[in-house]
């Protein structure tokens, strides 16, 4: 049998099973509100949580994007070891705050938190507009990120059986059918699936890999040999940008909305805490081993003077591996699965997070109101019907898309980070922060320049943020003191 004729039944098989996970999501519902529908009734207990933190932190950029990038940069690239830990850092920094007040007060969305800390401010609003909306256009373009490997995955696995575009379209169609369905329920309960094929998947090529080379040893010798700056020790400027990347991204990371809905939707704090406690394993379990994996690949592709796309590496030894058949060719189609499961488990929770978001912080609408959830499952609709035909035409590679979403999310930094630790940080100097930090990045992104001396320009827009945030806050304090001064007086 033929890698796509198998490829092309595990497939079916595969998606069948998401449709029979998705009925038994909607029969589990107990009832239409926003809180059961996008955060599953806040019953996600410690297996099943950490699980869909795994499957939905290391998405199809990890699988695709990771190893493309690794084989284009070399062990350099190690550095995103660093930069998934750094978000398990980040959320101890966040989490134990953020849990109770959510319990307490019933968040559905991270805008809530937002309204609850800064609502009755003069921006209170309008600040929460602006987070909804930068979050959102975040999700979008990881939602975008995550077609196009979709799209990559699929033509693969099947051999062309199943094309590039209707890879794209049916596997949308699918996520937008048991998300409809089933909700928070179908898209954790996947995930927790997904999530093991992921880790298994990649397991066995890591271990294809090394054995066929003779060990590490082996294959970095002839990485060495092939491409010498591959193993050489970084200059200055790819340091910085290593510690830029790491802020980057265990910032950004912890502010995706699904991963704070997931904080708002565990059963309890102590399945949220071994959740974490469990996740601090996995960078070493996960990126570490694409990272490998990219490396590997150099001594076994060649780049043919720069013209292998980096989002094409994986696939590519995925097909070496299953050209020595038999259980070789069952481990690449595993992999594959184990990829485009991995790709499933990001788009299904961008897309559960981009209604509750757009429904409740955007427009405005109740969050315990049945109505706000199919308001919600009806822009998620029309958002994927809209982002299809992106996703059709050829463009960036996932992990450009995967700075472009963080340098946005990362201007919510201030309004969450310091806002839940400083009671003085004001909804007005918060605003305009946010203003002036998302400018500064997307306007010197468009102008081209997207890095100075290494540093990630969206970090030099936090930067800027924070002092507006920071010092305007200060001196409306101040002013706050001396009007009631003058008063007193």
């Amino acid at each position: 049998m033929s890698l796509g004729d198998l490829g092309l039944i595990a497939l079916i098989i595969y998606l069948g099973g998401l449709l029979g996970v998705a009925e038994v999501a909607r029969r589990a519902r107990r009832g239409a509100t926003p809180a059961d529908h996008f955060l599953a009734g806040r019953q996600l207990g410690t297996v099943v949580l950490f699980l869909t933190l795994y499957a939905t932190a290391y998405s199809g950029n990890s699988l695709l994007g990771y190893p493309g990038r690794a084989y284009a940069s070399g062990y350099s690239f190690i550095m995103s070891t660093g930069f998934m830990m750094a978000i398990i850092v980040v959320f101890h920094a966040l989490v134990p705050k953020l849990r109770p007040l959510s319990v307490q007060y019933q968040f559905v969305t991270p805008g809530d938190f937002v309204r609850h800390r800064f609502g009755d401010e003069r921006f209170g609003g309008v600040l929460v507009w602006a987070i909804g909306s930068l979050m959102s256009v975040a999700l979008a373009n990881f939602l975008l990120a995550q077609l196009k490997a979709m799209g990559d995955v699929t033509s693969v696995v099947t051999e062309g059986a199943i094309p590039y575009e209707w890879g794209v379209v049916g596997l949308a169609a699918l996520i937008l059918f048991y998300e409809t369905r089933g909700g928070m329920r179908a898209v954790a309960w996947t995930d927790a699936a997904q999530g093991l094929l992921m880790f298994f998947g990649l397991s066995a090529l890591l271990f294809w890999l090394l054995r066929d080379a003779g060990g590490l040893a082996a294959i970095t010798q002839e990485v060495a040999r092939i491409r010498p700056e591959a193993v050489s020790v970084p200059d200055a400027t790819t340091q910085r940008y290593w510690f830029s990347s790491m802020a980057l991204l265990g910032l950004g990371s912890v502010l995706y909305p699904q991963a704070i809905q997931r904080i708002y939707a565990a059963r309890d704090g102590r399945s949220l805490q071994r959740s974490l406690a469990s996740m601090t394993f996995m960078p070493l379990a996960t990126t570490t081993v694409v990272t490998l994996i990219g490396v590997a690949a150099i001594a076994r592709i060649a780049d043919g003077g720069g013209a292998i796309a980096q989002d094409q590496v994986m696939p590519l030894l995925l097909g070496q591996w299953a050209e020595a058949g038999g259980v070789a060719k069952a481990g690449a189609v595993l992999v594959f699965l184990g990829a485009l499961a991995a790709i499933m488990s990001t788009a299904d929770s961008c897309l559960l997070s981009l209604g509750s978001l757009a429904a409740r912080d955007l427009l405005g609408r109740p969050g315990a109101d049945e109505a706000t959830a199919r308001t919600g499952k009806w822009i998620a609709a029309g958002v994927l019907i809209a982002v299809i035909p992106l996703a059709l035409v050829p463009g960036l590679s996932l992990w450009r898309l995967i700075e472009l979403k963080m340098e946005l999310l990362i201007q919510c930094v201030p309004a969450f980070l310091i806002g839940i630790h400083w009671r003085q940080l004001a909804a007005g100097p918060t605003f305009w922060g946010i203003v002036v930090g998302t400018a500064f990045s997307v306007g010197l992104t468009f102008a081209g320049v997207t890095r100075f001396g290494g540093v990630h320009i969206g970090m030099l827009g936090l930067g800027l943020n924070a002092i507006v945030a920071v010092t305007g806050s200060l001196l409306t304090r101040r002013a706050v003191f001396s009007d009631k001064d003058a008063a007193a007086t």
